[in-house]
């Protein structure tokens, strides 16, 4: 028997009332966040660098391109003839940098500025796995007619050993911090949570200036301090 329209929107209304709690029903509330005690662990050490890096080359002004060019090439044949000598691997030294720049004569008129030479430089970059020969090896430069030393920095070739041991005391001290923390609360602490960590392991390089007229350069190579820094969250066990 089929029930007349205003029976049959009532009861439609009524089935969709009565479902309307069960659908609820399935929406999970969220669940609380697990308790934790959250710090940060650091740790650093220093050691002695194990390679050294130089940045050195020729430098020379000529009336035209082509001869700046030519007196450099010569010049600069001469530096990497010694650096082969000094029983350098071929790998160990790389060109950095290589331009030919025109020279403006110093001029107060207006107009158009003469240009009244050109700079030629070649420069070259160079691995030292021996820092202890660091020092000779300038000398050589210098003497070899290298006119340019623009800079020295040492790091550590493979710092990874040393960042192993740094990253076992920075959570070391991340435990150390988290236990005051729980014993000032008067909880107990459980098992880590997350670690995530925050490395610094780029060297601190030292720079130095060297005259190129000096025949005998002081080196220091100083330390390098690598270092981590660990953000660690502590479960807190329930009582």
């Amino acid at each position: 028997m089929m029930l007349p329209l205003r029976s049959l929107l009532s009861a439609l209304a009524v089935s969709a009332f009565a479902a309307a709690p069960l659908h609820a029903q399935t929406v999970s509330s969220p669940q609380p966040q697990q308790p934790a005690i959250t710090v940060t662990g650091e740790a650093h050490k220093s050691v002695a660098p194990d390679i050294a890096q130089i940045e050195a080359g020729v430098s020379n002004v000529a009336k035209t391109a082509r001869s700046a060019a030519e007196a450099n090439n010569m010049a600069m044949g001469k530096v990497l003839l010694e650096l082969k000598n000094a029983n350098l691997d071929a790998k160990d030294i790389q060109t950095s940098r290589l331009s030919i720049q025109p020279q403006y004569a110093s001029s107060n008129r207006p107009g158009p500025t003469e240009i009244n030479g050109y700079l030629a430089s070649n420069m070259v970059t160079v691995q030292v796995r021996d820092t202890a020969r660091v020092a000779s090896l300038i000398d050589t430069l210098v003497q070899a007619g290298a006119n340019e030393i623009r800079g020295i920095s040492f790091r550590v070739a493979d710092p990874s050993k040393v960042l192993d041991d740094v990253r076992a005391e920075a959570v070391a001290d991340a435990r150390r911090k988290a236990e005051i923390y729980a014993r000032a609360a008067g909880v107990t602490l459980g098992a880590p949570l997350v670690i995530t960590e925050d490395t610094q392991p780029g060297p601190m390089p030292m720079r130095k200036m060297v005259m190129a007229q000096s025949a005998s350069a002081a080196i220091a190579p100083g330390e390098e301090t690598l270092g981590v820094t660990v953000l660690v969250s502590w479960a807190i066990k329930a009582p």
